[in-house]
């Protein structure tokens, strides 16, 4: 059987040649030659593409990446939002905002503005208690507030308000503006009472600062800077706090912002109804410490202003140093309680009792006196022509006199 072996090589490479001449006829680049622009577009697009996602890396990913945090930001607050609406009708405190707008149309129909012009002289002499007296001077415009206490037009504010006006303008809430009159005037608490002529007004209530502990919401409402019906919000900081004129004054000290103009408008608590009056701040303008004259004194000399158009009080006329005072310890004073008188008026009760420059009161009426400015209280809470033992120390000893009280004479300011 013949082999087929030399018949198949010689077939292999017939194909091998016909495959390389193949090669050359489709122009397959020689070896070490540069490749053709058709091969380096691909190379472009790939880095143009690189570059793209570079910028995308760079400039939008960022973006997108910050909305969606923005997204869940406001996802968040949305949700907060909701647990806070849910949390406020829970608590009731649209209630509370609602009794603030209450308190507003409770008193302030009662709150009035007050434009007065005023005698003023700076020169003019001051007497032994800080108080003016001698001739006018120049005129001043001044502003400040008060509140109706009475339908048929009693208003009462503050002294400093209206002391030596010559012209007195109230303006109500409803936009009219009427003159005043002065009623009458107590130095002593820095109060006021003036009254105009016009129907239909709407009364504050009293309230019981007495009753009032500190902590308790109060509202301070006025004229600040001439700004009308405004009111503020605060808290009752503390009471008693002693007078910054006379021993008569004991103030509530709220944080309830009080400004100038505010002087002479009503302190309300949470019913609306008039805890103080409001007379004083700490520096020129508010910093969280105001002074309101308590209800249980405004009161008092509301009503006394409007039936005797003056305050009546106990006097027995003397000028005290204060107990431990270079002044007392000059005179030879050594007591360490009680008050040291330091002159005697003339034709006064306590001249006509015998009471002498140096002695000193330590008991008025049966009552310790610890202070000079306690036995100006006590005597100004006697009752006029009365009798009360005052036990004095005179050169050592101990004196027992007896004092008719006295009317306190009016105060020329």
């Amino acid at each position: 059987m013949p082999s087929g072996n030399p018949a198949d090589s010689a077939g292999d490479g017939e194909v091998a040649a016909a495959s390389s001449q193949s090669d050359a006829e489709r122009g397959a680049a020689p070896r070490g030659k540069k490749s053709s622009p058709g091969r380096s577009l691909p190379v472009l697009v790939w880095v143009l593409c690189g570059l793209m996602v570079l910028l995308a890396l760079r400039y939008v990913v960022p973006y997108y990446i910050e909305e969606v945090n923005y997204a869940a930001a406001r996802g968040r607050q949305r949700a907060e939002v909701e647990v806070a609406v849910a949390g406020l009708k829970e608590l009731g405190l649209d209630s509370l905002s609602t009794a603030y707008q209450l308190i507003s149309k409770r008193a302030g129909p009662s709150v009035v503005y007050i434009d007065t012009i005023k005698s003023s002289n700076p020169r003019t002499p001051r007497d032994e208690f800080g108080f003016f007296f001698g001739p006018d001077g120049y005129q001043t415009q001044n502003q400040g507030s008060g509140v109706i206490m009475d339908p048929e037009g009693y208003i009462l504010t503050n002294n400093h308000v209206i002391e030596r006006a010559t012209s007195i303008s109230v303006g109500l809430k409803e936009g009219r503006t009427v003159s005043a009159q002065i009623i009458g005037r107590d130095s002593l608490t820095d109060l006021a009472l003036i009254k105009i002529d016009s129907p239909g007004l709407i009364a504050a209530e009293w309230g019981n600062s007495d009753s009032l502990e500190v902590g308790a919401l109060v509202w301070a409402l006025g004229s600040p800077f001439g700004f009308e019906q405004s009111i503020t919000a605060g808290i009752l900081s503390a009471k008693n706090r002693p007078g910054l004129v006379s021993p008569h004054q004991r103030f509530l000290q709220t944080d309830a912002a009080v400004n100038p103009g505010n002087s002479g408008g009503p302190l309300v608590d949470a019913t609306g109804r008039v805890v103080g009056i409001n007379t004083a701040i700490v520096g020129e303008s508010y910093r969280g410490i105001s002074f309101a004259i308590p209800s249980s004194i405004a009161r008092i000399v509301y009503e006394d202003l409007k039936k005797n158009r003056m305050v009546a009080r106990g006097w027995l006329g003397v000028a005290f140093y204060e107990v431990g005072s270079d002044d007392a310890i000059q005179a030879g004073v050594t007591a360490t309680e009680g008050a040291v008188v330091m002159g005697v008026f003339d034709n006064s009760p306590a001249a006509k009792a015998g009471i002498q420059t140096g002695d000193v009161v330590i008991q008025w009426d049966g009552k310790e006196v610890e202070t000079d400015e306690m036995l100006s209280l006590m005597v100004a809470e006697t009752e006029i022509g009365s009798q009360v033992d005052a036990l004095i120390q005179r050169d050592g000893m101990d004196l027992t006199l007896q004092i008719d009280v006295g009317l306190r004479p009016m105060q020329i300011e």
